[in-house]
């Protein structure tokens, strides 16, 4: 590992070290700000590592953190937390492998549209199938103090970046960008598109799936509508907007923007709340389509003002 690789992961150790400390000296309120966040990260982050890198825009992530969500309240005090929770989120991964199958061989807007459908037909047959059990909710009792989830979610917020940053950096991540790029030409080199793609996109579905089980205990009541909202993929796409879809340091800020204004709109301007979060998200993609992080990278690269070549010609040295 380069030297440059040490010091940033010292940075993200030190960071992730403080982000545990954050339960001694926050309130019950900051506390569940700070649990936004990390969820806001953990799913920005999953989605980055599938559609930021291949180019194939989702809008059925939140089926798997519904899936999730729902897999641990159904094995609520059956199974010991530690385990119903993955399960979920594998559960969500496997789903994933079975609707990727069809939905990855279309591309473009008809992907679009397509996870966004699949999302809501299985939102509907959950609740078809609670109805049918005459189920019109679930109450949870007993769930974990906020500071556990807090650092359950910090944990998945983590595990997001670090698995992101490695499929970056393998083969994996260098076919997806190749996809991105023109997928005919990457299959044409000898990349294997259908299986790349697969993978990717049961990858991405697991972390979800257990921010979904995470994020039910947090309410203590399961309500099909709110679990499979579509709000939840809407979100995680403007985040990957704002900070920039296939970089781990994109959905951080992304995330860390998105929750700070959303808690400074609440207070102060919560009747056009979803209108402001509207034109802010349009103005990104007319204006700042690279995102929060690639406009600091330009800002960065930005040469020096210097003396121009007309004050070089204006100098005189004496003898």
């Amino acid at each position: 590992m380069t030297r440059q690789g040490w010091q940033t992961g010292l940075v993200l150790v030190a960071a992730t070290a403080l982000a545990a400390a954050l339960p001694l000296a926050l309130g019950t309120y900051s506390l569940g700000v700070a649990l936004d966040l990390m969820m806001w990260i953990a799913l920005a982050e999953s989605w980055a590592m599938f559609s930021g890198l291949s180019g194939y825009v989702s809008l059925g992530h939140a089926v798997f953190y519904g899936v999730g969500a729902y897999v641990t309240v159904l094995l609520w005090q059956v199974l010991p937390l530690w385990f119903s929770v993955p399960l979920g989120g594998l559960t969500a991964a496997a789903l994933a492998l079975l609707l990727g199958w069809p939905c990855l061989r279309v591309r473009g807007p008809y992907f679009v549209i397509l996870t966004l459908g699949i999302s809501e037909f299985i939102k509907y047959a959950v609740i078809s199938t609670e109805a049918a059990l005459g189920r019109n909710g679930r109450l949870l009792i007993g769930t974990p103090s906020l500071t556990v989830l807090f650092e359950a979610m910090l944990a998945l917020a983590v595990l997001s970046m670090a698995v992101l940053q490695i499929v970056r950096s393998a083969r994996l991540g260098a076919g997806l960008l190749a996809i991105r790029e023109d997928e005919v030409a990457a299959e044409a080199v000898g990349i294997n598109a259908t299986a790349v793609k697969l993978s990717a996109f049961a990858m991405s579905a697991f972390i979800p799936g257990m921010v979904g089980g995470l994020m039910i205990l947090r309410s203590t009541y399961f309500e099909p509508m709110q679990a499979f909202s579509p709000t939840t993929s809407f979100t995680i796409v403007t985040v990957a907007i704002l900070g920039g879809s296939d970089t781990v340091a994109g959905p951080l800020l992304g995330s860390l923007f998105l929750v700070l204004l959303s808690e400074l709109l609440w207070t102060r301007a919560p009747e056009v709340y979803m209108i402001i979060l509207g034109v802010l998200l349009v103005a990104f993609v007319l204006f700042v389509p690279e995102g929060l992080v690639g406009r600091a990278g330009r800002f960065l690269r930005a040469p020096k003002p210097g003396p121009s070549s007309r004050d070089h010609r204006a100098v005189v040295i004496e003898p």
